[in-house]
């Protein structure tokens, strides 16, 4: 079982930038494929970006390809989002998730463990 935290998230004028980190309790964390999802009010969650257990594959959501890199520090526990070039639609609380197999993959029903999000608010 693994627990997340995540911090980083705040006010920012559109074309800013954010980075948001995912603390991770546990000695595991290296065998967890980790995620980012996003939901913006009276929206579903919607996936991001993830990344496997080393750090060598990611994957991006469409909205987010060329502006957002994942990243992840095993040895800190962390799993990381840079968010640069933000807009006002990127607005919303962010959440990093983990889940167990290796395999990279974007439902948010796939992911077991949560954390409770971060609010990222993008003026315009």
């Amino acid at each position: 079982q693994v627990q997340l935290v995540e911090s980083g998230g705040g006010l920012v004028q559109a074309g800013g930038s954010l980075r948001l980190s995912c603390a991770a309790s546990g000695r595991t964390f290296s065998s967890y494929t980790m995620g980012w999802f996003r939901q913006a009010p009276g929206r579903e969650r919607e996936f991001v970006a993830a990344i496997n257990r080393s750090g060598g594959s990611t994957y991006y959501a469409n909205s987010v390809k060329g502006r957002f890199t994942i990243s992840r520090d095993n040895a800190k526990n962390t799993v990381y989002l840079q968010m640069n070039s933000l807009k006002p639609e990127d607005t919303a609380v962010y959440y990093c998730a983990a889940r167990k197999p290796s395999t990279i993959t974007t439902p948010w029903e796939q992911y077991d463990y949560w954390g409770q999000g971060t609010q990222v608010t993008v003026s315009s």
